[in-house]
C-alpha cells in the first residue's frame, strides 16, 4: 500500500484532457490507488509527447480498456464497486451514454464520490457547449481583469480555469465527501465547474469592487500592476524581479534598502502619481543586475522576489532547501503538496504508458486473472501502448 494521508483509498479515473488528470495525480500524491482507464486508441492532447512527460499522470496505474464492449462495459461496472471514487471529465452525459452514470455506478456502490469536472457545469444553459480555460475565466469576469492598461485581457496560462478552478475544486469535494461518506455511509456527485471556482477564487476582488476598490480601468488598480508597489521591474541584465510591499511598513523597508535614489519618489499613497512612482522605481531597479538586486533584498520585509523561469526555479536555494522540486525518471518536477507530519506521501513513480500494468492491477482490486487474461485475448483490454 502506497503511504500518505489518503493511503488505502482506490480512485477509478476516466482520463480526458485538462483538470480531471490533474485531480487524480494530487489524490495519488497524498497516496490514493489511481487506477486509469486509458482508451484502447491513443487521445489528442493537442500537443504530442512521450508518456514521461505526461507528468499529471504520474504515480498511477493504467489500464487500457474498450468501453464500447459489453465485456469493457462489464468490467469497469465491477471496478466501480471496488472504488471509492470516480473521476471524469467528460461533457456532460457521456458517462450516461456509456451506461456508467451516476445512477448506475452509485446503486452499485453506494458508498462511491462520484467527482465530475467540466467548464461550465453539470447543468445551465452552456453546459453542453465546448469551451477552454480561456472562456470559463472569462465567464468567471477574471479574464477581464488580467492585464495591463490600455492591452487587452492577458490569458494566464491555463493555471486559473483548468486546474485552480478545476482541478483543486474537484480534489476538495472528493476530500469533503469522501469524510462526509465515513459518517453517512452514503456517496454522492460531486459536480465541479471550471466557471463555479474561479468564481470563488475572485471573492476577494468582488468585494474590493464591491467596496469600490478595484473599479479603475484594468491595470490601474492596486493588484493588477496599477500600483507602483505591485510590480515587477527590468533589471540591467534584462532579468526581471517582483516587488509587492502593499503594506506601508514592507514598503519602508523597501524605500530604505532603495536608499537615496528613492529619496525623490512621488508618494506612493497617491493613486494620481502612481505613473510616475512606477516610472522612477523602473529607472532604479535598471541600475543593477537582477542577482545584484537578489544580494540586497531577498529575504528582507521588503516583500520581494526574483522572477524566474521554470529552468531556473528548481535550483533556487529556498526551493532546494525545501525540497519543492524533485527528479522522477530524470524529469524535474514539484513534490507533492502540502507536506503532512505524520502521514508523508511518497514520491511519485513516473507516468507509464496506457496499459502497462492495469490488467494486474485489476486483479488486485478483485478480478479473477482468469477473466483478465480472456478479455486480453478478446482485445477488450490492450496491451501497453507504446
Amino acid at each position: 500500500m502506497k503511504k500518505g494521508p489518503l493511503a488505502g483509498v482506490r480512485v477509478l479515473e476516466f482520463p480526458g484532457i485538462g483538470p480531471a488528470p490533474l485531480c487524480g495525480m494530487l489524490l495519488s500524491d497524498m497516496g490514493a490507488e489511481v487506477l486509469r482507464l486509458d482508451r484502447l486508441e491513443a487521445v489528442d492532447l493537442g500537443v504530442p509527447r512521450p508518456y514521461r512527460f505526461e507528468l499529471a499522470n504520474r504515480g498511477k496505474r493504467s489500464m487500457t480498456l474498450d468501453l464500447k464492449h459489453a465485456d469493457g462495459k462489464a468490467l469497469a461496472a465491477e471496478l466501480v464497486e471496488r472504488a471509492d471514487v470516480l473521476i471524469e471529465g467528460f461533457r456532460p452525459g457521456t458517462m450516461e451514454r456509456l451506461g456508467l452514470g451516476p445512477d448506475v455506478c452509485l446503486a452499485r456502490n453506494p458508498k462511491l464520490v462520484y467527482g465530475r469536472v467540466t467548464g461550465f457545469g453539470q447543468d445551465g444553459p452552456l453546459a453542453q457547449a465546448a469551451g477552454h480555460d480561456l472562456n470559463y475565466i472569462a465567464l468567471s469576469g477574471a479574464l477581464h481583469a488580467i492585464g495591463r492598461a490600455g492591452a487587452p485581457p492577458t490569458p494566464p496560462l491555463n493555471l486559473l480555469g483548468d486546474y485552480a478552478g478545476g482541478s483543486m475544486f474537484l480534489a476538495w469535494g472528493i476530500a469533503c465527501a469522501l469524510l462526509e461518506a465515513q459518517r453517512s455511509g452514503q456517496g454522492q456527485v460531486v459536480d465541479a465547474a471550471m466557471v463555479d471556482g474561479v468564481s470563488v477564487l475572485m471573492t476577494a476582488i468582488y468585494g474590493l469592487v464591491g467596496g469600490g476598490l478595484h473599479n479603475g480601468p484594468r491595470g490601474t488598480n492596486m493588484l493588477d500592476s496599477g500600483a507602483p508597489f505591485y510590480e515587477v521591474f527590468e533589471c540591467a541584465d534584462g532579468a526581471y524581479v517582483s516587488v509587492a510591499p502593499i503594506e506601508r511598513r514592507f514598503r519602508t523597508v523597501l524605500l530604505d534598502k532603495l536608499g537615496p535614489q528613492a529619496a525623490g519618489l512621488p508618494d506612493l499613497d497617491d493613486r494620481a502619481q502612481w505613473p510616475q512612482a512606477k516610472a522612477a522605481l523602473a529607472e532604479i531597479f535598471r541600475t543593477r543586475t537582477r542577482s545584484e538586486w537578489c544580494e540586497l533584498l531577498e529575504g528582507s520585509d521588503a516583500c520581494f522576489a526574483p522572477v524566474l523561469s521554470p529552468q531556473e526555479a528548481p535550483d533556487h536555494p529556498h526551493n532546494r532547501a525545501r525540497k519543492t522540486f524533485v527528479e522522477i525518471d530524470g524529469v524535474v518536477q514539484a513534490a507533492p503538496a502540502p507536506r503532512f507530519g505524520r502521514s508523508v506521501p511518497e514520491i511519485p513513480t513516473a507516468p507509464e504508458a496506457p496499459g502497462t500494468s492495469g490488467a494486474a492491477l485489476a486483479v488486485d482490486w478483485g478480478i479473477a486473472r482468469d477473466r483478465i487474461d480472456a478479455l486480453v485475448r478478446d482485445g477488450v483490454i490492450g496491451n501497453a501502448r507504446q
